[in-house]
């Protein structure tokens, strides 16, 4: 049986994991901004996120190849992430940025975090906090304003509704990933991003049909903000640095921060896509779209910040440390109380707390 001493983790590993979170973050925030020149140059938003994914999945074959123990622990695991969380977010995004401004799209892409706590709660039926319900619903009241739901929805309908479906999509990657890390059979989330791609990369080649795309294209120009500049540019950005590192420095933070931290951290990709777009597209938003995005942003903070109240979480006991002795782990003197059984919550001893079935930050190392 191995020991379940809590582990403690080092300032150098924390800030290490808030750099990586924080490059991923952005990283991901350029992904729209890179792919909506290629969109308006006659690619479609399907044969873009094609090109995305699939030379993700080529620079990270290697990776894959050394993980490949994975694909027979794992191989459910492995499809739905590279059905939900790679071909089915990306897809509803960029179908979404072709009808709708990117900020818009990330911005509503990001209720999926408040989503997430609707299904713990009514799906799972483990408790949530206070906090988390009211940090969705603020969200939700961020999303109205970024619509203007009293103009008769002021955006594209149907542009919304992608993103919305990439929202949901988001749900399953958060679903998905916290499984990875579960059970007897815990999968390196490197190669669940790098089988996530590779399978996304072949579903996505089903449903594009990629050989029908004029990718000549790519040997031409683009225009960005009225500048022209060749469309090799965004197309290795959205590759090498949207999607590849992306992916990578995310994932990796996540070993030294616990998945709240991680999730709070990435919610700067819309803050980041929307200041690209403004800067980079020429997208502007308004005011009422402005403070909407800063109530989804507040409400997905809250949601994934904050914890169960230490009543409603369930206990996991840490076994005792190894630095005791025989007579110290056993043995009991007249007139003292029995050493506990190993394992046993001794009186007023507090063990690992759990938040909704995940082990808090004590328990994961950091």
């Amino acid at each position: 049986m191995h020991s379940s001493k809590p582990l403690t983790g080092h300032a150098p590993g924390r800030t290490l994991g808030l750099s990586l979170a924080l490059v991923s973050a952005f990283a991901f925030g350029g992904s729209g901004t890179a792919a909506k020149p290629l969109i308006e140059a006659g690619l479609s938003p399907l044969h873009v996120v094609w090109l995305r994914v699939t030379g993700a999945a080529v620079v990270l074959l290697p990776l894959a190849y050394r993980h490949r123990a994975a694909v027979l622990r794992r191989p459910g695991l492995l499809i739905g992430f590279g059905l939900l969380a790679v071909a089915g977010v990306q897809a509803c995004y960029f179908a979404a940025i072709s009808r709708i401004p990117v900020g818009v799209a990330l911005l509503i892409e990001y209720l999926g975090p408040p989503l997430l706590i609707g299904y713990v709660k009514f799906v799972q039926r483990k408790p949530i906090s206070r906090g988390a319900a009211v940090g969705a619903g603020v969200a939700v009241a961020g999303l109205a304003c970024v619509v203007e739901v009293w103009n008769g929805l002021g955006f594209d309908a149907l542009g919304v509704l992608f993103a919305l479906g990439a929202a949901c999509c988001q749900v399953g990657y958060f679903v998905l990933a916290d499984a990875g890390s579960r059970g007897d059979r815990p999968v390196d989330p490197i190669a669940v991003s790098a089988f996530g791609l590779l399978i996304g990369a072949v579903v996505l080649t089903v449903l594009t049909r990629p050989w029908e795309a004029d990718w000549g294209l790519l040997g031409g120009q683009v225009v960005m903000n009225g500048h022209s500049l060749p469309a090799l540019l965004p197309a290795a950005w959205m590759v090498l640095v949207a999607t590849v590192l992306a992916y990578l420095t995310g994932v990796v933070s996540v070993r030294h921060l616990s998945p709240p931290v991680a999730g709070v951290v990435a919610n700067l990709e819309a803050v980041v896509a929307t200041v690209l777009a403004w800067i980079l597209l020429g997208e502007h938003l308004g005011l009422p779209q402005t403070a909407g995005g800063l109530l989804v942003l507040a409400g997905a903070f809250a949601a994934q910040a904050s914890k169960p109240s230490p009543a409603a979480a369930p206990v996991e006991v840490a076994a005792p440390t190894d630095d005791l002795t025989g007579a110290e782990a056993g043995a009991t003197a007249p007139g003292e109380r029995p050493a506990r059984t190993a394992g046993a919550p001794d009186d007023g001893e507090r063990g690992t707390a759990v938040v909704s079935g995940r082990p808090s930050r004590t328990s994961r190392g950091d």
